[in-house]
């Protein structure tokens, strides 16, 4: 009959050999996860929470600092043009410098091909702003961005977008789903554009804050207590005053 010692021993050396399996178990289970994490930032659509004025919102953006259009537009154009007081490219390359990578792999995820409706995102909200960061890069881009608005119904996407030549191209022979909202972004400060480009919903404009008051409709408020932006209605022109970063 074995000792009480002995049952002791043994008892206490099944605790520690419990203890040794759970405790691998959960390290193994740990690393599954973390490399399940970094498989979804890889190949899926990184969505971002976003803060300020978008507080409440989420969004999928792409790189402006890497973005062919926005460097030129920032660099070069003239003063008078919304893109040389660009928010995006003042963040990127300071104090937001850690969101880059996430946006890259956003920039090359949605403009390097067309993928297939398995691939895109489930998306669970009520509106989703596109790029919020970045502008559009190619027809693949607004293809896979079109892509998730017909996937997800249920949701209203919204884009702002001065691309216009790459709306063109895209809608002359594609239908736009309902619940795809396109906004022209207006590039020349102080300048309202009254008249809707064909295929947009709205016209976005920056006026500087003494000017065009009357028709100043985005004054401050968060987005997600206005949704002006992003709903049906008859407002077609959307006037805000420059802000300065």
């Amino acid at each position: 009959m074995p000792s009480n010692k002995n049952v002791l021993n043994r008892t206490l050396l099944e605790k520690i050999n419990d203890c040794h399996y759970i405790c691998t178990t959960f390290y193994i289970v740990d690393i599954l996860m973390v490399g399940a994490r970094k498989m979804v930032e890889r190949n899926g659509v990184h969505i971002s929470k976003m803060t300020g004025k978008l507080e409440g919102l989420r969004a999928i953006s792409t790189n402006t600092a890497t973005n062919e259009y926005c460097i030129k537009q920032n660099g070069t154009a003239k003063s008078n043009n919304i893109c040389t007081h660009c928010y995006s490219h003042t963040m990127l390359k300071s104090y937001r410098k850690n969101m880059q990578p996430a946006l890259q792999h956003n920039s090359d995820y949605l403009s390097s091909e067309v993928h297939d409706m398995d691939s895109l995102p489930v998306i669970l909200d009520a509106f989703m702003r596109l790029d919020a960061h970045g502008e559009l890069i190619n027809i693949n881009h607004l293809t896979n961005l079109v892509n998730m608005a017909v996937k997800n119904p249920h949701c209203r996407f919204v884009l702002w977008t001065k691309r216009n030549d790459i709306v063109v191209k895209y809608f002359k022979d594609n239908d736009k789903p309902s619940n795809f909202a396109l906004i022209y972004s207006n590039p020349i400060i102080s300048t309202v554009m009254g008249k809707v480009p064909r295929y947009f919903d709205k016209t976005f404009n920056n006026v500087l804050e003494d000017e065009k008051v009357e028709l100043q409709n985005c004054t401050g408020q968060k987005c997600k207590d206005c949704l002006l932006c992003y709903t049906i209605n008859n407002t077609t022109v959307i006037v805000e005053k420059v802000k300065k970063y």
